[in-house]
């Protein structure tokens, strides 16, 4: 799977916050995620990350 900064991930599961939409701020073996709706940063490792995606929606495409 291909994700890059800027991209913004729909999650299978939800935030505690209720939104289930994250903004990746650093990929690499692991991803930096920022929730859109509380501003929390959380850290995740990849392979937990793209079995929890639902789907990728790409900066270029908002």
């Amino acid at each position: 799977m291909d994700i890059i900064k800027g991209d913004t991930l729909v999650m299978k599961k939800k935030h505690p916050c209720g939104g289930n939409k994250m903004l990746v701020l650093r990929s690499g073996m692991d991803f930096k995620l920022r929730c859109t709706e509380c501003g929390r940063e959380i850290m995740i490792p990849r392979s937990k990350a793209e079995k929890n995606v639902r789907q990728v929606i790409r900066a270029a495409e908002t």
